[in-house]
Parts: C-alpha cells; sequence; structure tokens
C-alpha cells in the first residue's frame, strides 16, 4: 500500500501500462522488490516499472533518473537501469512512475562480492566513468558531497547511540579517523557526477562478482569522496589498495582522508538500519549489519 492509499498489484501495473504504454501492456507482469523509496515490477525478462510507494521524495528521484541517466549510462562499464518510458500521474496512480531495463543480479548486502581483484576494479572502472564534471544544471546533493564538516552534528549523535547500543567496538578510533576526515583539505576541483547512495543493497553481484549498480535516485553533483567511501563497505578484504590503484585519476592523500569519514558515516548508517531489522523494526535491514562491521573493522586497522 502506497503512502496515498494506492495498493499497487500486478492488475495495477498492467492497467497504467495498457492507459500510456499499450504495447508492453500484454507482457507478463510479477513483484521484483520492494525498496525504501519505490517498489519494482518485473516486466518481461528484461524491464521492470518502478513504481514510487512508501516517500514523498521518489516522484523528484524518478524524475531525476530519467532525465539525467540515460546519457550516463551509455559511458558506464557496468550494467545499470536505465529508463525507457516515463508514466505521468493519473486517477489510477496519483504519482509519477517510470520503465527501466532489468539488471540481474543479487543485491550486495545477501550476497557479498567475494572476488577482490574482479570487485575492486570493477568498483573502480565504474566510478572512473561516472565521476566526469557535471553541467551547471546537475542536481545537487541535500548538504550531502560537501565538506565533511557540515556533518558534525550528526556524526556526533550517531557515534553516541552506536556507543550506547554497543555497535562499535573502538568509539575512539573511529571518532579519530572521523576527524581526521574533517580536518583533510576540502575538494577544490569541479564538481563531479556521484552515484551518492552506494549501499550493499544498490550493488549486485554474481557468484561473488560485482555485476551491476542500480538505483541511481540520489544522483547528484560534488566531492567524489563520497562515492569512494563506499569502496570501504562494499570490498572484500584486501581489496582497497587495489581499488584506489585502479580509479583513475588516483585519489590524491586529503580526498582519502576524506573519503574515510565519509565511510564512517555510511558504516553508522548501515548499523542503525541492520539494528531496527535485528529488533523486528519495520525497514529494518539485518543483513547491512557485516558490511558496516567489516567497514569499521578496516577503517580502525588502517589508522592504527
Amino acid at each position: 500500500m502506497t503512502d496515498t492509499g494506492v495498493e499497487i498489484t500486478a492488475e495495477l501495473v498492467r492497467e497504467l501500462l495498457r492507459d500510456q504504454h499499450p504495447d508492453l501492456a500484454d507482457h507478463h507482469v510479477r513483484l521484483g522488490a520492494r525498496g525504501w523509496d519505490n517498489q519494482l515490477w518485473r516486466l518481461r525478462d528484461d524491464l521492470a516499472v518502478r513504481l514510487p510507494w512508501a516517500t514523498e521524495s521518489a516522484d523528484a528521484l524518478l524524475n531525476k533518473e530519467y532525465t539525467w541517466l540515460p546519457a550516463l549510462a551509455a559511458k558506464l562499464p557496468v550494467p545499470v537501469p536505465v529508463p525507457q518510458r516515463f508514466g505521468e500521474p493519473s486517477e489510477r496512480f496519483p504519482r509519477p512512475w517510470i520503465v527501466t531495463t532489468w539488471v540481474p543480479g543479487e543485491p550486495a548486502d545477501r550476497a557479498p562480492a567475494t572476488h577482490a581483484t574482479q570487485a575492486a576494479t570493477t568498483l573502480a572502472a565504474f566510478l572512473t566513468a561516472l565521476h566526469r564534471p557535471a553541467p551547471e544544471l546537475a542536481p545537487t546533493g541535500r548538504n550531502r558531497g560537501g565538506p565533511l564538516s557540515a556533518c558534525a552534528g550528526v556524526f556526533a549523535e550517531q557515534l553516541a547511540s552506536a556507543t550506547e547500543l554497543g555497535l562499535i567496538a573502538d568509539p575512539d578510533v573511529v571518532r579519530a579517523v572521523w576527524e581526521d576526515g574533517v580536518a583533510a583539505p576540502e575538494w577544490a576541483g569541479p564538481a563531479l557526477w556521484l552515484h551518492g547512495d552506494l549501499h550493499p543493497a544498490n550493488v549486485l553481484t554474481s557468484e561473488g562478482a560485482i555485476c551491476g549498480v542500480i538505483d541511481f535516485g540520489d544522483l547528484f553533483a560534488g566531492d567524489p569522496a563520497f562515492d569512494l567511501a563506499a569502496a570501504w563497505i562494499l570490498l572484500p578484504d584486501g581489496a582497497i589498495d587495489l581499488f584506489h590503484t585502479a580509479y583513475q585519476p588516483n585519489p590524491d592523500a586529503a580526498t582519502l582522508r576524506r573519503a574515510r569519514g565519509h565511510a564512517v558515516l555510511r558504516a553508522f548508517a548501515c548499523l542503525f538500519i541492520a539494528d531496527a531489522g535485528v529488533r523486528g523494526h519495520p525497514g529494518g535491514k539485518p543483513s547491512w549489519g557485516p558490511p558496516a562491521q567489516a567497514a569499521l573493522r578496516r577503517l580502525i586497522e588502517t589508522h592504527h
């Protein structure tokens, strides 16, 4: 059930297609996945219908994907969901929706990448291709992708909560990693295109290898350190140095320091989502805990 009270079913999806894209309406429809903002309904074997259901912000995110992603996708070396059709709000469904290509694979929170070399080089190739100067009209990151110091209050609250819940083993070192990132020189280059939401459920794997990246709703322009932080959570042990070598141009020391600071925030977010799942709260995902704990362990080890 969406926040507007409309129940999304296979029949509703077929009716929406019949109204606006009738050439697609007679194909088999089945539920693919339910995410934070959207539901994905498989259409044929190669397409998916993406409908917002749980958050008001999802409408703007779908519009953003439809506007910007097709041109970027053509230059990316891994499969991504490319918008194909746009669905206008209607009496049947009062929100926009899109038809995209379907990217096969398992989310990395359920099937982590285990091939260190392949995962490091594939993620590096993806981010190298994506991280290009964005046009002036590119979307911004809503306080993300900018100076880490802007997140000082969030970090302090999250560190205190994580410590109280017993989610982190060495809060003093975690704080030191964060403070080192804050102290690093800020990004002085052009605002680059960023995925903006590289958590474990938005990277797909197959037999331990990264095979796709999904959900570009948070696409925005900013400091590449924001995306580089994801390597600490997504990659297996022993892959981070290879990732930094494969990413071009090789990130400088200041960018790596900022990336570690962002990685702390990313790990905290995953820890709280995992803890909510353990406690049985709606939206919680216990599978996000292990990659977050692994990221913090690696960050602590490299800081010593």
